[in-house]
């Protein structure tokens, strides 16, 4: 015997009942839709939840995506530290001199050139950021992020050094 042999019980697949065909068959009439009302008839739009203001409509649109993890820097460039007057570079001071706001987390980008020794405590610092500034003289020292603005900064550790 073959899968193509199988067969259901004689009787057991019956045909389907054709409503709404003429009143002398069963299913005649109404077609099994009741007498009267939104139901009986074809009046129901898609999408439509019996008065309740309708899903399409409860849900926000053109509000994008806000992702709460995002660690938010302000930018400083290398050719911005080449103007600055001091010793060191920290969100402290570079606040003072108006060039990041309050409580911001700083991070050093590479653009320009830094032609002079100069000690840069930050939250953050590209790659060629942190060469530019070692060449010429200067050390880099990451400040640890403040809670809840995702990892702190590698240290050392074996884990994060892979």
């Amino acid at each position: 015997m073959k899968i193509h042999d199988l067969r259901p019980p004689a009787g057991s697949n019956r045909p389907k009942r054709r409503v709404g065909r003429g009143i002398g068959g069963k299913g005649g009439k109404t077609a099994g839709r009741g007498t009267k009302g939104q139901h009986a008839r074809n009046t129901v739009k898609p999408g439509f939840e019996g008065g309740q203001l309708p899903l399409a409509q409860r849900i926000p649109k053109l509000k994008g995506f806000h992702n709460p993890f995002r660690v938010a820097y302000a930018v400083v460039n290398l050719d911005t530290l080449e103007n600055f007057d001091g010793p060191e570079a920290t969100p402290v001071t570079l606040e003072a001199v108006g060039l990041v706001r309050k409580g911001a987390l700083v991070k050093v980008l590479g653009r320009g050139e830094l032609h002079r020794k100069l000690r840069v405590e930050v939250h953050a610092v590209s790659v060629s950021a942190r060469q530019a500034i070692e060449a010429a003289g200067g050390q880099v020292e990451l400040l640890p992020l403040p809670f809840g603005h995702g990892r702190p900064p590698a240290q050392g550790n074996a884990l994060t050094n892979r």
